[in-house]
Parts: C-alpha cells; sequence; structure tokens
C-alpha cells in the first residue's frame, strides 16, 4: 500500500458509516465557524447534487460538485473531498475526470507539494453556457444537412429545419444575454467589493 493509499485509508477508517453523509467542512486551523449549520450544509450538498443527477449528470461527479460549490474556497485534495464524501479515492478520481473534461472544475497543483487540488471557479456557469455556443454552431451545421439531404418539403425535413431554425434563435439571443449576465455580474461582485 503506498503511503497516500494509507493517509487515504487512516483518515476514513474511523469515518461514519452513512456512505450519503457529508462531513461538514472545518477551517485549516481546525475550528468550525460557529455561525455554520454544518447539518444544512451537509443537506444543500445532498440535494443540490440530486437535482444535478435528475438533470443527467452522473450521481458521483454530482455530489463532488456540490461539495466543492459549498466549500469556502472552492478548492479541495482528492482526500478531502473523499473524506466530506465518505467515498473512496477512486470515487472521486472518476468525477473528477468527469467534471475536468466539461469544465466544470479545474485541477492545479497545491503550493509546496505534489498533491492535486481541484477548483470549482466562480464563473463555471458563465463559462458552461459560452461553451454552449460552438455545440450549437456544429449542430446547425449537421441539421443544415440533415435537412438537405432529407427535403426542406418532407415531414422530417420540414420537423428538422424548424429545430434548426430554433438553434439558431438560441445562438443569437445567447449572445446578449450572456453580455447582460456579464454587466449583472460586475455589478452584484463591486457591491460585495470583489470586482476581479
Amino acid at each position: 500500500m503506498s503511503e497516500q493509499q494509507q493517509r487515504s485509508a487512516d483518515r476514513t477508517e474511523g469515518a461514519p458509516q452513512d456512505p450519503g453523509a457529508v462531513r461538514p467542512e472545518g477551517r485549516r486551523d481546525g475550528k468550525r465557524d460557529d455561525k455554520r449549520d454544518d447539518e444544512a450544509v451537509s443537506q444543500f450538498v445532498e440535494r443540490f447534487a440530486a437535482q444535478l443527477v435528475e438533470a443527467g449528470m452522473q450521481r458521483m461527479s454530482a455530489r463532488v460538485f456540490a461539495c466543492l460549490l459549498a466549500s469556502d474556497s472552492g478548492v479541495l485534495t482528492s482526500a478531502e473531498l473523499g473524506e466530506r464524501l465518505q467515498v473512496s479515492p477512486a470515487a472521486v478520481s472518476g468525477a473528477i475526470r468527469y467534471l475536468s473534461q466539461v469544465d466544470m472544475v479545474s485541477r492545479e497543483r497545491e503550493p509546496g507539494s505534489r498533491r492535486d487540488r481541484y477548483r470549482v471557479h466562480s464563473d463555471q456557469w458563465y463559462e458552461a453556457m459560452a461553451r454552449r455556443d460552438n455545440i450549437l454552431t456544429r449542430w446547425e451545421g449537421t441539421l443544415r444537412d440533415g435537412v438537405e439531404s432529407l427535403g426542406e418539403d418532407s415531414p422530417a425535413g420540414r420537423r428538422m429545419n424548424e429545430t434548426l431554425v430554433f438553434f439558431e434563435f438560441l445562438q443569437k439571443e445567447l449572445a446578449g444575454l450572456l453580455q447582460r449576465w456579464r454587466e449583472h455580474r460586475d455589478q452584484i461582485r463591486a457591491e460585495y467589493g470583489d470586482a476581479r
């Protein structure tokens, strides 16, 4: 057993056996924020993860994402995620792989260490929507080919053309929507004194 595996096993050996339990977030100095209701945070993580699963995300990826989102720093190591979610390092690794592929988290090296840590960004939803622009462009091209091959006057061609027109409309509106969001986001951050 490697040293990392042993440390991971040591952390989870005395942990609660409820696989759905999210362990509360402690500060690095070992103290907890007395104002925070740890049980409420745990319930939020599981409830939001369940909603992400209903929307099509993989269960473990949803739990990892919600756990990162609910952490004050937005940054956790694999071991910290495993400890909080009471899951194996392999489960965290698979979830992180998926979340990295869809750009919902990023991987970075922990300063002064060989360990990776994973970050969820404040703009992850904006970035995810902005990337949809490329997907919509590809879909539009394929749908145009489909309309052409089926014939615009056939029932299938008309149905496919309506789908194409919907995606063209969506893409056109998305640019303005994202611009309005950036302006709104900047205003919110200015109010918090957190303009980035």
